[in-house]
């Protein structure tokens, strides 16, 4: 099975949507929600929660994202209204506000018409593709995410034994990796500490150590180097095949902040995820995380994105905040409003046009292959304030020769090569080597 000639994905990154935007109507904005509308299926990673905190019976979580994002329950029926049909639920902001929180956004997307996956009462239900049906075909969704809270892992029921809710998750294990001469190092000060109070891995390999919750490997380069757990993995890869036996196209999505948002490269793990999952079935892998923009890859015929960034970044306006956030860094909240903390926490951890710069990726389809993807680039509002920041507009030129240059350029090592044409960016599949090739 697969969709009909013409079929096109618009895919888009995280959504951390406070208050509703469909009402702006500066021509900026309104090009973008064109843009979105055209597109058969539109996606982006729904990334937070949605209800009414006065009517709201459960906890912000001690185990969170970062913040505990927030909006009112009026963004899930305004994300249809811009366009969007399916949205990823498996990130690490699933449960900010606890298992009730994110049953109550699933209930607001349910509402307003929106396919999501990732999210469920048990890990069954969370690892299931969820369908969308269009008039040039059925297409999936399968929502995964490796970075996570500990508390927000879904489990699958066995025998008496309930199962637990929260989202799909695909486990790994990171190693630092160091010298050998390091490792020897580093095993000295294990053996130098309390007797008994680091006991080592009976099944330790000489070149390998756990020391303080960290796991060390030797190399010769530095970095870190990650292992999927082969259940996930093998669960995870059995529901996309399925989703595609039960549908025309499938799109695989993980949230993967690996190996941080710092990093424009990433996991080593990601590119062996994300061919395997095509191999499986998936037609897109579409990945989002550390809030900016990573490279392209064309695999068999199909899209990888490595991250498409921030789409809505509506981190000015997330109220309430908890205490504990102004304990954290020793705060004052009798002296300091919400909106000045989410100002001190902005510049903190997002000072720099690049986490306000993205693509919307409309991939189009011809015979069940990627024929072309054109890259639309958008100016999220660095320089702005308040409620107009964060607010996906058509890029200028300058800024948009911006975008697409560093698209280009992170592109490259996948062997993908982007045009840049009147300001918006394409890959033409026929002018594009890829590993597995086309």
């Amino acid at each position: 099975m697969s969709v009909a000639d013409g079929f096109t994905l618009s895919s888009v990154g995280d959504l951390i949507f406070s208050r509703p935007i469909s009402l702006l109507q500066d021509a900026p904005f309104t090009d973008v929600v064109k843009l979105l509308k055209q597109a058969d299926v539109t996606f982006g990673n729904f990334e937070g929660s949605a209800f009414d905190i006065r009517k709201f019976k459960g906890a912000p979580q001690a185990e969170f994202g970062g913040v505990w994002i927030i909006g009112v329950p009026e963004v899930a029926k305004d994300l249809k209204a811009l366009g969007f049909d399916m949205v990823a639920r498996a990130n690490n902001h699933t449960t900010d506000w606890g298992v009730e929180g994110m049953k109550l956004t699933n209930d607001a997307l349910d509402e307003a018409g929106i396919v999501h996956a990732g999210s469920a009462d048990h890990m069954d239900g969370a690892r299931r593709a969820r369908y969308l049906d269009t008039p040039k075909g059925r297409v999936a969704l399968v929502s995964m995410a490796t970075s996570f809270s500990p508390m927000s892992r879904a489990m699958s029921p066995l025998g008496e034994a309930p199962g637990r809710p929260g989202l799909n998750a695909l486990r790994t294990t990171r190693w630092a990796l160091v010298t050998k001469e390091e490792i020897a190092r580093l095993k000295k000060i294990r053996d130098d500490q309390p007797a008994g109070s680091v006991r080592p891995d009976p099944n330790e390999k000489p070149d390998e150590l756990t020391l303080f919750g960290v796991r060390y490997r030797a190399s010769d380069r530095r970095g870190f180097t990650y292992e999927m757990d082969p259940i996930d993995l093998r669960e995870i890869t059995k529901e996309i095949r399925h989703g595609k036996q039960m549908s025309d196209f499938v799109v695989a999505t993980i949230h993967a902040h690996d190996p941080g948002n710092w990093s424009t490269e990433p996991a080593d793990f990601l590119p062996i995820l994300a061919r395997q999952t095509i191999d499986a079935g998936a037609d897109a892998f579409v990945a989002h995380g550390p809030h900016q923009l990573r490279g392209i890859e064309i695999y068999k015929g199909k899209p990888i994105f490595y991250s498409m960034g921030n789409f809505i970044f509506h981190l000015d306006l997330l109220e309430p905040v908890g205490r504990d956030l102004y304990e954290q860094f020793k705060m004052d909240p009798a002296t300091t409003t919400d909106a000045e903390f989410n100002a001190f926490w902005n510049a903190r951890a997002f000072t720099g046009t690049h986490w306000y710069q993205s693509v919307i990726a409309q991939s189009k389809f011809q015979g069940g292959r990627l024929s072309e993807i054109r890259l639309y680039p958008v100016d999220l509002g660095y320089e702005k304030r308040g409620a107009d920041r964060g607010v996906p507009r058509v890029a200028s030129p300058q800024v948009a020769q911006e975008i697409l240059q560093q698209v280009q350029r992170l592109s490259k090592p996948y062997g993908t090569t982007v045009a840049i044409e009147q300001n918006i960016g394409v890959i033409r599949v026929g002018a594009t080597s890829s590993n597995g090739g086309q």
